[in-house]
């Protein structure tokens, strides 16, 4: 039962929404079973998912039957995405205009249709946005119009060139957004067609007729900073137009867009340029303010950890020990506790708050593996410092045995394999001896697989 799409569905409502697919499956006009709103108030609630169970509670004085409780909760199944259609249509307010004002055209009420049309007029002028959706409801309108004046005027080409405007832009922002989206993902192997036609889809949006176009421009800027990642000038032309971007573009849009300008600013950080540690973090700060990192109200946490450790780069302790409080109870359920704690010790490591670190990283359970890791190593870390030496072999032993249990991708395992690696030689190194310093220091140094490097070079000199 716990598997099933039904309840996995139904776990997914909030309060509000259950009350609101209550007096939907209570309406007669979609359902007329008392057994599907007795089987969803069951579902709602914690106490209740075996399907003889549920099956008692609703027909107490029959014999369980497998089938007919498959079909009552496929039923139910189905009046759900009825209601969650329902929902989101009840969200598009202006693109039901359009389908209302093309129910009362083919009624023949031409002052109805009139109205509608008047009012989604109304309502597209006073919308900021340019991006490719924008543009998709003003092709619907101007095909609806010309369904109109077609009838009273064949000639007439106006609506159909403004239905061809629209439809360009609408298809040259969404292919330019995908253009972005696989620019930005890594070994992203496009074949030489794939090239061609992104090559021929950049030729027609830098067209004369599409210049002050927000839409077009912003993700023409955003295509220019991937493909030329060491020219700084193209990061700075694409800056404005993020920063002014929210009045033109969604929510996930503006996510994507942030999201673009922070990988961009990190992988140049990570590929020796300097001083961008500070533009990451003024990136997620605004990006958190205007709401953009949340996905139905939940942050990331990923997004989590990569704010701290931006935060701890830049030396930003008091703010990033604001924000693990301020935005724990926006984490999933799930890893609220473990990310919170992990987050918590790295703060307070970098305030020297050892004993504090020590007490949130051994209570802690973390069932991500690479978390799991990253939380060893800070442990180590702090072993080291505390001059716990004793401490820290039984613990490299136990994390070098967990990295050999776990199945960990090659690149993480390969990483920690040397972070352990490199400890255990700094710990059992000769201290006077002058050239066996150097030798490992070169290691370290030339080790392209290590994320703690700094750090093993600061002890190892300590």
């Amino acid at each position: 039962m716990l598997k099933s799409n039904l309840y996995q569905l139904v776990k997914t409502f909030n309060n509000t929404e259950q009350r609101k697919a209550r007096l939907f499956l209570e309406s007669p006009y979609f359902n007329k079973r008392n057994d599907i709103i007795q089987l969803f108030g069951l579902l709602c609630q914690d106490d209740l998912s075996d399907k003889v169970e549920l099956w008692k509670a609703i027909y107490p004085q029959k014999a369980f039957d497998d089938t007919e409780m498959r079909l009552l909760m496929s039923y139910l199944n189905r009046l759900l995405e009825v209601f969650l259609r329902i929902e989101y249509d009840q969200n598009r307010d202006s693109e039901n205009k359009l389908k209302v004002a093309a129910i009362y055209r083919n009624r023949g009420l031409e002052g109805h249709y009139e109205r509608n049309m008047r009012i989604f007029e109304r309502e597209i002028n006073n919308n900021p946005l340019r991006n490719a959706r924008y543009h998709s409801l003003l092709r619907e309108y101007y095909q609806e119009r010309h369904e109109t004046t077609i009838r009273q005027n064949p000639t007439d080409v106006d609506s159909l060139q403004l239905l061809a405007h629209h439809s360009d832009q609408a298809y040259i922002i969404h292919r330019l957004r995908l253009i972005c989206l696989e620019l930005a993902q890594k070994n992203v192997y496009s074949s030489a067609d794939e090239l061609q036609v992104h090559e021929l889809i950049l030729q027609l949006s830098q067209r004369n007729e599409w210049a002050g176009e927000a839409g077009i421009a912003t993700y023409l800027a955003v295509i220019r900073m991937l493909q030329s990642p060491g020219d700084t000038a193209y990061y700075q032309a694409f800056k404005p137009l993020l920063t002014n971007g929210g009045q033109y573009f969604d929510e996930i849009e503006m996510r994507e867009l942030y999201t673009f300008a922070i990988n961009h600013c990190i992988r140049q950080t990570n590929s020796g340029e300097q001083n961008l540690e500070q533009e990451v973090l003024s990136l997620y700060q605004h990006a958190l303010s205007a709401g953009y990192l949340f996905e139905n109200g939940v942050l990331s946490r990923f997004t989590y950890h990569n704010i701290v450790a931006a935060a701890l780069r830049c030396d930003e302790l008091d703010w990033a020990e604001m924000f693990i409080v301020e935005y724990r109870d926006l984490l999933e359920e799930s890893y609220r506790d473990s990310s919170f704690s992990f987050n918590k010790a790295r703060v307070d490591y970098a305030q020297n708050r050892l004993d504090s670190v020590l007490e949130l990283l051994q209570k802690a359970n973390y069932r991500d593996p690479l978390l799991n890791l990253a939380a060893k190593t800070l442990l180590l870390k702090t072993y080291f410092v505390l001059g716990e030496f004793d401490l820290l072999q039984s613990h490299l032993d136990a994390m070098r045995n967990y990295i050999r249990r776990k199945k960990v991708i090659g690149y993480h395992r390969t990483n920690y394999q040397n972070i352990i690696r490199f400890t255990e030689r700094i710990l059992n190194r000769e201290p006077h001896n002058k050239q066996l310093q150097h030798i490992l220091q070169s290691e370290i140094e030339n080790e392209s697989v290590l994320t703690e490097k700094s750090w093993l070079l600061d002890i190892l000199h300590s």
